[in-house]
């Protein structure tokens, strides 16, 4: 199969396993049948599907993610000794981790084609990702806890796993209990990567945007959190901050006192 007949068969199989979605056409447009397949894939409940659907889905999303183009460690300049600072996509990232700002039912974003992290982790990591979260919610059998996080493999991202963290809804004013519980999804994350022998691992800003923690205090948080937990605990595992968005960058770049984000081009 080529990437169009892959694209196809995957929008015709999650057609078919919903009758609600019968009267469906696939759309002739590739940028159309892009955003069908991505709905389909954001919309599905966690459940079993067959081995050939598996085998020609990994073959799309790792077709994808070279078009997409995979970003390297090695293709970043720290701003300092062990940290990074890049903007771009996090599902671009080859690295031993990324961190994902999840929700508390940690099985990602049901809303088709949203703009969050979770939605486009999920969606580039392929329907195992939010089967392998069920599995770990339904043996825990209670939401995930604000601060705290869970590690499951990365599938068909470059990044070898995925670590989940809900970080705190700040409603009004920030509090101290919002300050403690987002430094702890830093230490909960780096504590995981440890226990996991990581070398590397990507942060994305957690708790920002939809979830109102303000930006620059959740920067100065996830910064010093960082460079204290590396220090104490004597671990140099190198740390990528990756943000989106140019306000988030310009705050980074305060911070660390570095100037370009942008990868490095020889």
């Amino acid at each position: 199969m080529n990437q169009s007949e892959r694209r196809q068969y995957l929008i015709r199989e999650l057609l078919g396993e919903d009758p609600r979605f019968a009267g469906i056409c696939i759309p002739g447009n590739v940028d159309e049948q892009k955003q069908l397949l991505r709905a389909l894939m954001n919309v599905r409940m966690p459940k079993e599907i067959s081995r050939e659907f598996l085998m020609v889905q990994d073959a799309y999303l790792t077709v994808s993610a070279k078009e997409k183009g995979v970003v390297e460690l090695s293709d970043l300049t720290p701003v300092q000794p062990g940290i990074y600072l890049w903007k771009g996509d996090i599902t671009r990232l080859k690295v031993d981790a990324i961190v994902n700002a999840a929700n508390s039912e940690m099985t990602g974003c049901y809303h088709p084609n949203h703009g969050c992290i979770d939605n486009c982790i999920h969606t580039y990591a392929g329907v195992q990702l939010r089967l392998k979260c069920a599995k770990i919610m339904e043996q825990q059998g209670t939401l995930e806890p604000a601060g705290q996080a869970k590690i499951t493999p990365g599938y068909n991202l470059p990044a070898r796993y995925v670590i989940h963290t809900v970080g705190p809804i700040v409603n009004g004013r920030v509090t101290e209990r919002d300050e403690d519980l987002l430094a702890s999804c830093y230490l909960f994350s780096l504590k995981l990567a440890r226990e996991k022998g990581l070398r590397n691992i990507a942060f994305c800003c957690i708790s920002t945007g939809v979830f109102h923690f303000p930006n620059d205090r959740a920067a100065k948080i996830a910064v010093q959190t960082v460079k204290e937990y590396r220090e104490k605990e004597k671990y140099d595992i190198e740390v990528i901050f990756n943000v989106f968005k140019e306000i988030d960058e310009d705050i980074y770049k305060r911070l660390l006192k570095t100037g370009s984000s942008a990868e490095r081009r020889d």
